[in-house]
């Protein structure tokens, strides 16, 4: 179920080296043909994306901690340079048996675990389920927990998840072309722009966008068992990184997770928007170095 030895994809000639200079990486998980990076030495940092982004979107946090971590980002079947089998549903709860099955194939762990976006129920699924792999959590604006009665969420499910998101989203690649530039505090160039939107150039391409967005609400028993899992994290160290800038998920989300981990270090990130990791490299990677080497240990 897991080759190691998948041959090696073509980079596209759309994606500037200059901007991502890693080597890319191949791997097949249950037949998805998995691309991740994996840069530098030392603790485990294992990044993950969410939704119209893929392991460019921690260029530049992975170009600062590289010196002292082992940063590996991995795209999610669908996503970015990965592929899935056919058949594959896109779903979280698949999604998050891969990066499962992903990190048993590299052998990690003591990860320090890094989520945003859809990468916060499906990594902290896998985390939940997987305790003893995990030494640290960095939380990025997510959540864990059904959708159901976050009004601000739900509204966000319906609205691209629904018929004339999905027909937009599959028919014109909105997501990608509009939403993600629409969701930084910086302007994107051309080539991030370009990074962001061209691995979906077909409308079948674009299917996961859109299946996430209606797994918002439909994966409802899926995320309850995220949520139930919280309880078996509670013993580890946890850093919240917020972008207060965000309509997605705003302080009623964060409020959530400190509740969760008491014990959580929180840093707030002014003016950063859904994806911090473009409009706030500098602070996260800094907060991240000091929260895994404290000055005096």
């Amino acid at each position: 179920m897991i080759d190691k030895a998948a041959p090696q994809d073509v980079v596209p000639n759309w994606l500037d080296p200059s901007i991502y200079p890693f080597e890319n990486r191949w791997i097949d998980i249950y037949g998805n043909h998995i691309h991740y990076i994996d840069e530098g030495s030392g603790p485990v940092l294992l990044l993950l994306h969410g939704n119209g982004s893929w392991s460019f979107l921690y260029r530049h946090i992975i170009a600062r901690l590289a010196g002292d971590f082992r940063c590996i980002a991995f795209d999610h079947a669908g996503f970015g340079l990965s592929r899935a089998r056919p058949g594959f549903s896109f779903k979280p709860r698949e999604h998050s048996a891969v990066l499962e099955g992903f990190v048993r194939a590299l052998d990690l762990l003591n990860i320090c675990l890094v989520v945003q976006d859809w990468g916060g129920p499906i990594g902290l699924g896998f985390a939940g389920r997987r305790p003893d792999l995990i030494s640290e959590l960095v939380i990025c604006n997510t959540w864990a927990w059904p959708a159901q009665g976050i009004k601000h969420i739900e509204n966000w499910s319906r609205l691209t998840g629904g018929g004339l998101g999905r027909f937009l989203i599959v028919r014109f690649n909105a997501l990608t072309r509009f939403l993600v530039p629409m969701s930084t505090s910086r302007k994107l160039t051309w080539a991030e722009k370009a990074a962001y939107a061209r691995p979906y150039p077909t409308p079948t391409s674009r299917i996961p966008h859109s299946q996430f967005a209606r797994e918002i609400l439909e994966s409802r028993d899926f995320l309850a068992e995220v949520e139930a899992g919280l309880t078996r994290l509670r013993d580890k160290p946890v850093l919240i990184l917020w972008g207060d800038g965000d309509p997605g998920f705003r302080d009623g989300e964060r409020h959530r997770f400190e509740a969760e981990f008491p014990g959580a270090e929180v840093h707030i990130l002014p003016g950063a928007k859904h994806f911090v990791q473009e409009d706030a490299p500098a602070e996260i990677a800094e907060a991240i170095q000091r929260f895994r080497f404290p000055i005096g240990n």
